[in-house]
């Protein structure tokens, strides 16, 4: 197929499909995983009271606020999909003949090949114990080990079914993503609905004296913020997609400020809700403490709102995380980062075809491994490197990207704030609790360093690659997109 084929005249790209609600969706769809359904205790076990605990969720959420502005700074500057990739290939490339790729692969290297795979396969696990649960009366004669592959059958079809929705076209994941952000809102509106018919009903005795037993601890406090900023992760969703977002350079930001003050709302409220009604040992006890909550404040009638809503935004979520991976993986394939062959297009329906099913596979494949959450753990604190050196990218354009267009502009202060607040987040775990899984994540770096010297930098190429290439080629019929303008 030639590099350059067009499909009746149109060209061969990404098309810019998402809109401002989108926009926002993504963002909702990500933020509003299963967490704040199943285990939002941690800032509470830590913080020790109901009103530090609120106020720690405030200001975790003021703070995803501010790094998602600094990134909506940064979109501008790097209008290309990709977010923290991108800018890293923009801000360090230049400096470096060698060294200056390195952070762009390293980040492709754990995102791509790791981290979101993995995420994508414990949501979809979470969804099918959800999913089940409202039919458990029904399967109570079922053993255990035939529970465990029936949910786990579900989750590979659910992984199926978000692959095949990734793959078809944009246009259908935008309406399937929209109408399960509306859903998953409205299942956090009933948890708050319902918390607020049960204080009204005079059950307050949980919310008297809300700072009675507040930490003194500095190392407590600081837990209590790592956890719930791990909770308000998600806050860089659009900029993922910043090649398939509608005037990115307005849309980016008012997504932000419409999404990230909305799930701060949400979460506090929530959180509110749950601890008006169940006692801390009650929450850090509860293997999910909506289910629980709705047990003693929903009507029996309810009951099936809170499984349904975990379920929902499990699937959403997952959606989305593939959803932007790919693209993350897309652009990659363009940098020469991974095999070039996933930043191929399909010729009829625009997607990046090859790598939504690249990632498809590669979740499957976590998913058929058993221990994801280890390997989610020992690699999900790069996360946090990877925003702080965003940070460090946008003061570095600032000096030498002067003139570049910034239609919006953060106070330098800010990313600042972000670097710092990065930098505390990626030391606390392995400070708090030292493991052999931050040795795991040093090899699996090193590892890909000597992938990037291999493959990137001295580009050594082998005819099974090639042929490799065309076979993909024939299998997802994707061809190179169409050179920009």
């Amino acid at each position: 197929m030639g590099q350059d084929e067009e499909q009746g005249g149109e060209k061969i790209a990404l098309k810019r499909e998402l809109g401002l609600f989108s926009a926002v969706s993504i963002i909702l769809a990500v933020m509003i995983g299963s967490g704040i359904f199943v285990s939002p205790t941690s800032a509470l076990e830590r913080s020790g009271s109901v009103g530090f605990c609120l106020i720690i969720w405030t200001v975790c959420g003021l703070l995803s606020l501010l790094g998602a502005l600094a990134f909506a700074e940064l979109s501008t500057v790097v209008p290309r999909s990709g977010a923290e990739y991108a800018y890293f290939i923009e801000a360090f490339s230049p400096l470096h003949e060698y060294a200056g790729e390195i952070p762009a692969f390293i980040c492709s290297w754990v995102y791509v090949v790791l981290l979101r795979p993995a995420e994508v396969a414990v949501v979809m696990l979470t969804f099918a114990e959800y999913s089940v649960q409202p039919f458990s009366h029904l399967l109570t004669d079922l053993p255990e080990e035939s529970m465990l592959r029936l949910k786990k059958l579900i989750a590979m079809l659910a992984l199926g079914l978000i692959t095949y929705i990734n793959l078809t076209s944009v246009k259908l994941y935008v309406k399937v993503q929209n109408i399960f952000t509306v859903w998953k809102v409205v299942a956090c509106i009933v948890v708050i609905g319902g918390g607020i018919c049960w204080l009204c009903n005079g059950h307050t005795e949980l919310l008297d004296n809300p700072f009675r037993g507040s930490t003194n601890s500095a190392g407590d406090v600081a837990l209590a913020f790592y956890s719930g900023l791990w909770a308000y992760d998600g806050w860089t969703s659009a900029a993922i997609v910043t090649e398939e977002i509608q005037k990115p350079e307005v849309n980016i930001l008012r997504s932000i400020l419409i999404a990230v003050p909305l799930i701060t709302v949400l979460y506090v409220s929530m959180n509110l809700m749950y601890m008006a009604a169940l006692t801390m040992p009650e929450m850090v006890s509860a293997p999910a403490v909506a289910v629980l909550w709705a047990d003693r404040v929903l009507p029996s009638w309810l009951s099936f709102a809170i499984p349904l809503g975990v379920a929902l935004s499990t699937f959403g979520c997952s959606l989305s995380i593939q959803f932007g991976v790919s693209r993350l993986c897309y652009v990659a394939g363009r940098e020469g980062h991974v095999p070039r062959v996933f930043s191929f297009v399909h010729l009829e329906k625009m997607t990046p075809a090859a790598a939504v099913a690249f990632q498809g596979m590669l979740a499957l494949v976590c998913m058929l491994l058993g221990n994801i959450i280890a390997l989610i753990e020992f690699a999900s604190f790069l996360t946090w490197v990877f925003y702080g050196l965003a940070m460090v990218s946008l003061i570095v354009m600032r000096k030498t990207k002067p003139d570049a267009p910034r239609p919006y502009k953060v106070p330098i202060v800010i990313p600042w704030l972000v670097l710092c607040v990065s930098v505390f987040l990626a030391i606390t775990p392995i400070v708090h609790e030292p493991s052999p899984k931050y040795l795991f994540a040093l090899i699996f770096i090193v590892f890909g360093l000597a992938v990037y010297h291999t493959y990137v930098y001295k580009k050594v190429r082998s005819t099974l690659a090639v042929k490799l290439t065309y076979l993909i080629q024939a299998l997802c019929l994707v061809v190179a997109p169409d050179k920009e303008d």
